[in-house]
Formats: C-alpha cells, sequence, structure tokens
C-alpha cells in the first residue's frame, strides 16, 4: 500500500451526488469571500471521506459474526428485536455500535444467511446513542437466517443529523460475511440481536471496524467479555 492509498479511499457511489453539491457550493463560497470558500473546501473534503468505502478483510472461518458497521459499542444487552421482522418475541443479546459523522457508514453483513424479511419503519430522529433510540428512531430491519437455520437481526437506526436509510438487499438474497447491504446518512447505529446462547465477545466502549472486528463465535463457549478501558 502506498501513501496515496492510505489517504484517497474509493467513494461509494451513493456519495456521487452529494460531493459535487458540496464542491460546487465551495466554488461559490471562494467567489464571495475566501475565508468562506475554505470551510466549504474542508466540508467538500469530510463529504468525500463521510461515504468512503474502503476494502475490508473478514475473517473466513464459518460461525463468526463479524461488525456490521464502524464506530464504537455503545449498548450491550438484552432486548426483543423490532416487531416488524416477524420474529420470536423473546429477548435476545443486542449490541450497539454507534456511528459518528467520522466513521465510514458503509453497513455489511455480520453474516453469511439468507434475507428472510427487510421491514422499514419510520419514526423519530433522536440521538442514536440513547437507548431509545432502538425503539422510537427511524429504522430499517433485516431478518437473516444463518445455515444453521438460527435467526439474526440486525437493524439500521437513523439519528440526529441522519435523514436517509439505505438498503441494498431484498427478501430471498443470500448475503456473505462482510457483504455490503446498506448505508445511512449522517450519523446513526446499527444494532445486531444474537441467537440465544450466543455472547458476544465485545465490550461496550471498544472500537469496531465493518466486516473486521469478530462480535461472536457461534462456536466459541468463553463466557461474556468485559473490558478495561485504560
Amino acid at each position: 500500500m502506498t501513501m496515496l492509498d492510505t489517504f484517497l479511499k474509493p467513494m461509494h457511489p451513493e456519495g456521487y451526488k452529494f460531493v459535487p453539491v458540496f464542491a460546487a457550493a465551495t466554488l461559490i463560497l471562494f467567489w464571495l469571500w475566501a475565508p468562506l470558500g475554505w470551510i466549504g473546501a474542508g466540508l467538500t473534503i469530510w463529504c468525500y471521506y463521510f461515504f468512503r468505502d474502503p476494502k475490508r478483510t473478514t475473517p473466513a472461518r464459518e460461525g463468526l459474526i463479524v461488525s456490521p458497521a464502524d464506530g464504537v459499542v455503545s449498548l450491550i444487552e438484552p432486548a426483543v428485536p423490532p416487531a416488524e421482522l416477524g420474529m420470536p418475541e423473546a429477548p435476545m443479546t443486542r449490541v450497539s455500535v454507534f456511528m459518528s459523522v467520522f466513521n465510514c457508514h458503509v453497513n455489511r453483513a455480520p453474516i453469511a444467511g439468507i434475507v428472510r424479511q427487510v421491514a422499514y419503519r419510520p419514526g423519530k430522529f433522536l440521538n442514536a446513542s440513547l437507548d431509545k433510540a432502538s425503539s422510537d428512531n427511524e429504522r430499517n430491519g433485516i431478518c437473516l437466517e444463518m445455515t444453521d437455520g438460527r435467526l439474526l437481526a440486525v437493524v439500521q437506526i437513523a439519528g440526529l443529523v441522519a435523514r436517509r436509510i439505505v438498503c441494498f438487499v431484498d427478501k430471498g438474497v443470500a448475503m456473505e460475511t462482510g457483504e455490503r447491504f446498506g448505508l445511512i446518512r449522517f450519523g446513526s447505529r446499527l444494532d445486531v440481536y444474537l441467537p440465544e446462547g450466543v455472547h458476544p465477545l465485545v465490550s461496550v466502549g471498544q472500537t469496531m471496524i465493518a466486516g473486521e472486528t469478530v462480535l461472536a463465535d457461534l462456536q466459541a463457549l468463553e463466557e461474556p467479555r468485559t473490558g478495561r478501558r485504560g
């Protein structure tokens, strides 16, 4: 990897309609007053990086559940999956990953499986780091049936400044672990509902990388992990 590759990342097609607008506005701001133009230039660079879509190396072993999003684990708690997904009304371990406006926002499948349900529900735009964002905010849920028949849910949740959830997959589609399935604009959260008996291998406050960080292991026998910040 060259130094140029370190800073210049591929951009997701969703960004094609935003970056040119930011760039055009920057030119106008430069024409009006140079200091405003430099602010616009900074915002244009930020917009490009928001829609960056870097390549990721996904662990290939069967049974590994990876993070669906870049960000920080904000909550780990038992919760019932969204009713619109049609899953059993029993609590599952929910791991929430909060994405700030500086994180890459391309979402990836946590594990391979068949999409059994895709359900969108309009809602509020509360701060995505809050617990009640899972129930009150706009969201789009996906129910995945894994190869062993068990179900896992991943839910895209709009945040305080997010105004658009984008999902690329439909019911009946087969997905591979780490495959891109959606994107949220701008700042949001992903909830993963783990099958019964599967414990997260991450802790609150841990930094996650979509498609790479192992969130849980269907084959693991160890107890849930706790973290210590230093």
